[in-house]
């Protein structure tokens, strides 16, 4: 790859070394908490600098993928919930990634088809032999400045230095134990020569590789646009039978329209039939969402994305069939609402159960918009399920779920006087500031005492760095600082 570095080039390449710092700074010297959003600040305002005179596309949706961007990022800030500390992670260099692609991709060029994931690769790859490159012409730019004949003495030197080194072990050993003063003089050769340790090493090995990440991947989009050739609808799309798909709707339909009415009092009746427990009345239920997301909704989106329709008549009959699954599917998935509902009035709320119930709501809008895309056929699927997706996980991460968990099991102790303090405990933070508040209700909860004395003797142990800094943590520190636990 031919490249010419120029003098903003090698600028750039200063503020993505200083990038690199931060983001070794930020991720790998404790807890990650405001530092995630320090540095997705100090990333973007690099990143505008280096594209002030780009013209950007998709600028619409971009905003919206950034702004769910900096509201993950801040999460790391105000909440405390170990689940989403571990996906954001991950999640948000994804969203990073997408959003840099989309916005520096050609304006005609559609994200919402399959082939913007091939375009989302190819130019990861292009990063990877950017920096190759980059590396090659800077190592062809230290030779240039030396002499051909001093650079073969110095190669070899090297290679004498290299067949003397077993000849050297061998003729060490043997001085070695001849005499033990030279013994303890050559033993203390090494830490003259002591400069880095291993974690120094490793530092700024992580520094480097951020520092070629955040280059090669920002150059590639601002400098070399790739071509993309449309993909033509006749001879890659896969077109499935309308007389095979309408008649499986036709069979999975009467199924469940039967089941459906045979169990109508069953599902909605709000008691449990037969020898159920409660245990296995919310398990089966939580399995019939699952069938509802991975079958019903498949085989809808498969049959509105593939199947050719020949007729109009067919067309109609195949919309029908549509309805009626996508209508089935509702009921089921209201039973299981219910029955999950149920559950909680006997057992509590968990994070678990919150995160299902919330999922159920998801689904109910990804329903009425299928619903919807039945009969309006212009209408986009995946472009709906994509940004409905990144709103939904952005709101329960931002919101907290774990606090919707702990004012439900508040509301119960003071209805029914049952709680389980050490579930509370599980919860991080936000459990355990609901703790001292039962503790201010009442202290004669069994355990109670004991679990708020443990966190509070780790609270005054903990000196936490800078890049762990949280509102939630430091609000429990207050908290039980000021808890009188005598």
């Amino acid at each position: 790859m031919e490249m010419k570095i120029s003098k903003a080039d090698w600028l750039f390449l200063f503020f993505c070394l200083l990038l690199g710092i931060l983001a070794e700074e930020a991720f790998f010297r404790g807890q990650i908490g405001i530092s995630y959003i320090v540095f997705v600040m100090a990333f973007y305002t690099v990143f505008l600098w280096r594209y002030r005179r780009f013209p950007f596309s998709h600028q619409r949706f971009g905003y919206l993928v950034i702004c769910c961007i900096w509201l993950l990022a801040t999460s790391y800030l105000l909440n405390d919930n170990i689940l989403f500390y571990a996906l954001n992670i991950m999640v948000i260099p994804g969203l990073i990634i997408f959003h840099l692609v989309l916005v520096t991709s050609p304006k005609n060029f559609q994200w919402a088809k399959p082939v913007f994931v091939i375009y989302l690769f190819s130019r990861l790859l292009e990063a990877i032999k950017y920096n190759a490159a980059f590396v090659a012409l800077f190592g062809k730019g230290l030779k240039q400045d030396v002499d051909e004949d001093k650079l073969l003495i110095w190669k070899k030197i090297m290679i004498g230095m290299l067949i003397s080194v077993p000849v050297l072990l061998i003729v060490l050993k043997l001085l070695i134990s001849a005499d033990t003063q030279f013994e303890r003089m050559i033993g203390g050769i090494p830490d003259w020569f002591r400069i880095l340790d291993a974690e120094v090493l490793i530092r700024l090995i992580i520094i480097l590789i951020y520092t070629g990440a955040f280059f090669g991947f920002m150059q590639v989009l601002v400098k070399k646009q790739i071509k993309v050739r449309k993909q033509q609808a006749d001879t890659q799309v896969v077109h499935l039978d309308s007389i095979i798909s309408l008649t499986v709707l036709i069979v999975i339909n009467t199924v469940y329209v039967l089941f459906t009415l045979v169990q109508f009092k069953y599902f909605f009746g709000g008691t449990l039939q037969g020898d159920y427990t409660y245990a296995e009345y919310a398990r089966k239920g939580f399995f019939e969402l699952l069938f509802v997301t991975l079958i019903n909704l498949s085989i809808t989106v498969v049959i509105l994305t593939f199947v050719n329709h020949t007729t109009s008549v067919m067309k109609r009959m195949t919309q029908t069939m549509l309805t009626i699954l996508v209508l089935a599917s509702s009921v089921m998935l209201s039973s299981s609402f219910l029955r999950l509902h149920l559950y909680e009035e006997v057992y509590g709320f968990s994070f678990i159960r919150v995160l299902v119930h919330s999922f159920m709501i998801f689904l109910a809008v990804i329903f009425t918009y299928t619903l919807v895309k039945i009969w309006v056929e212009k209408l986009s699927l995946f472009h709906f399920y994509f940004i409905t997706s990144l709103i939904y996980y952005t709101t329960i991460t931002v919101i907290d779920l774990n606090k919707i968990v702990v004012k439900e099991n508040m509301n119960r102790f003071q209805t029914s006087g049952k709680v389980d303090v050490h579930y509370l405990n599980s919860l991080s933070s936000t459990g355990v500031l609901g703790l001292i508040e039962l503790y201010k209700i009442d202290q004669n909860i069994p355990d109670l005492r004991t679990i708020l004395q443990e966190q509070k003797n780790e609270a005054m142990k903990k000196s936490s760095p800078w890049q762990s800094y949280n509102l939630k943590r430091e609000q429990v520190l207050t908290e039980l600082k000021k808890l009188d636990l005598e």
